[in-house]
């Protein structure tokens, strides 16, 4: 089965991604594909190049050819992205200062980085 992960609560990334999916996915038990994580408001701190957790989540996402996309307008406000709140959306928008491989997008960039290996199901935490 694969699954994408959209991380949305309050400390969703450093918790249920940081001590539960991303051990079992360093260690091989995660138990399904990953083929993607989208990460919104404070969650996007993680991706911040330096980070622990954003360092082996970016080495786990190379290995496995996984998608790591920030929501575009939550970059913008908290300074990890280049753009402008008028260009988020229409894909215009890059991340900076974060993890290798991260991207910043808004829904119709999700759905085209997913479309060629759609998850099965999508879990918001």
């Amino acid at each position: 089965m694969k699954v994408a992960y959209v991380f949305r609560s309050p400390m969703a990334s450093t918790y249920q991604l940081a001590t539960m999916i991303l051990p079992q996915l360093e260690e091989d038990y995660h138990g399904v594909e990953v083929v993607g994580m989208f990460f919104f408001d404070d969650n996007t701190f993680v991706l911040r190049s330096g980070d622990p957790v954003g360092e082996r989540l970016a080495q786990v996402a190379r290995d496995r050819g996984m998608l790591l996309m920030m929501c575009d307008q939550c970059a913008v406000k908290r300074g990890l992205a280049e753009g402008t709140l008028e260009q988020c959306g229409r894909g215009e928008v890059k991340a900076k200062g974060t993890v290798e491989g991260v991207t910043a997008g808004c829904f119709p960039q999700l759905y085209a980085a997913l479309g060629g290996s759609p998850p099965d199901q999508v879990i918001t935490l």
